[in-house]
């Protein structure tokens, strides 16, 4: 069948495209684009007056709990929720039980993603066996598999050795390798960031130092090798200053953030809210200030959802004993559209650290309005305002921490090769198709 999306304000980073338009989707595919395409009689129309039409998000960070731990996640309550998001392609962090470090790991996720039939799921390799962060996993196999790249996921690789061989080697595949930057014995037992607040609530702190202390190592050992590194969640002002300066030196680095650390500080922690706890740990207003700086000088390439889903046995806790981490799935685009709202980013730019440049790091054909391409796209009202519901969230997992927090954008459609996979309860327009 074909499908024109009508007089919808078009949006492509990738082409600094920005008009009001058609775009024809036949066969799964992009068929045409731009102001002057006339759909055909024969298609099915779906009016987007008023509405952006831009490529489907690509998450580079989820994870999920499928295998061994259904009942935080499953892949394809996963899938759901990325589609409820306008994410037409997510990254699946090996952290399962087991461990993604085989090829029967990787081909058991292929198999469910296609059974699921919603978004595309692609997934990482563990660098270290078991993610144990000491003996190196097959990486060309799993290259050879279909890994988008190496990571310990929530693991930081403590060991510079076994870091420096993993650098070198994942460069070997034309791999990325993704490190979860924190020095683990200065992290080890802190439940927050270390400071005042901290102290107030009688929590031990994780020191700002623990994720600056492992950059500068894994930057040296970047120099050395000349590998691809990837630096997740970025969370401190030095952290973001550290990348600046490794990308004005010529190093193969990039890096991404979560939209907690752009969107809430360490005071968000309040009276012990588990749902605030996150690994590394939400910041000073500082910090969250150099994030948004760092956005929008292109030092932070992309916003990942660092999806974590927690059960409520694992959050319904004392602060201490609480698992950390988010959901984000779901509020990927309407937390990071609060930047172009308040003004701290264009809309393309924004749009671009969560389509084409995610993509590009991951090495995926995707993120782009491009005709021949497959149709991955998203509908979303930019200005439609709304309330954050997390007991409506497809999501197994409801630990969100920006619960009842009012919006502004939200996703009415997501398509994904030219089939619908999520549709508003709210119609796009009266007689739309």
């Amino acid at each position: 069948m074909l499908t024109a999306f009508t007089h919808a304000r078009l949006l492509d980073p990738a082409k600094e495209r920005d008009e009001i338009g058609v775009l024809l989707v036949e066969g799964g595919k992009i068929a045409a684009i731009g102001p002057d395409v006339a759909p055909p009689d024969s298609a099915r129309i779906i009016d987007c007056t008023g509405l952006c039409l831009a490529p489907g998000l690509v998450d580079m960070r989820v994870a999920v709990g499928e295998p061994g731990e259904e009942q935080r996640e499953t892949i394809l309550s996963a899938s759901r929720a990325a589609a409820a998001g306008g994410i037409t392609a997510f990254a699946m962090l090996p952290n399962t039980s087991p461990v993604l470090d085989d090829i029967a790991g990787l081909e058991f996720i292929a198999r469910r993603a296609r059974e699921a039939k919603l978004v595309k799921i692609f997934a990482y390799g563990a660098v270290t066996k078991g993610a144990a962060g000491r003996d190196l996993a097959e990486m060309g196999l799993l290259a050879e598999a279909g890994a988008v790249g190496f990571t310990d996921g929530v693991h930081a690789i403590g060991d510079a050795l076994t870091m420096r061989r993993a650098l070198s080697y994942a460069k070997g595949f034309g791999k990325v390798l993704v490190q979860h930057p924190e020095e683990a014995s200065l992290a080890a037992g802190g439940q927050m960031n270390e400071g005042e607040i901290a102290t107030r609530l009688g929590l031990a702190g994780i020191p700002r130092a623990a994720e600056i202390i492992m950059l500068e190592r894994d930057l040296r050992l970047v120099a050395l090798t000349g590998g691809r590194y990837h630096a997740a969640h970025l969370s401190t002002a030095e952290g973001v200053e550290l990348i600046r300066v490794a990308k004005s030196e010529g190093l193969r680095v990039t890096c991404d953030v979560a939209p907690p650390y752009f969107a809430l500080t360490e005071v968000d922690v309040g009276d012990y809210r588990t749902f605030a706890k996150l690994s590394p740990p939400l910041r000073t207003d500082d910090d969250r200030r150099a994030i948004i700086a760092g956005l929008a000088d292109f030092t932070i390439d992309a916003i990942a959802s660092d999806h974590a889903p927690q059960d409520q046995d694992a959050k319904r806790v004392p602060f201490a004993a609480a698992a950390p981490g988010v959901v984000g799935l779901e509020t990927l685009l309407p937390i990071a559209l609060e930047l172009y709202h308040k003004g701290e980013i264009g809309l393309l730019d924004l749009l671009a650290r969560m389509t084409v440049i995610p993509a590009g790091i991951l090495g995926l054909p995707m993120g782009r309005l491009k005709i021949g391409a497959a149709a991955d796209l998203m509908v979303f009202d930019l200005n439609r305002p709304w309330v954050i519901d997390s007991g409506a969230f497809c999501s197994k997992s409801k630990n969100s921490p920006f619960d009842k927090r009012p919006v502004l954008g939200k996703v009415l459609m997501t398509m994904v090769d030219g089939r619908i996979v999520y549709q508003s309860e709210e119609t796009l327009h009266a007689g739309a198709y």
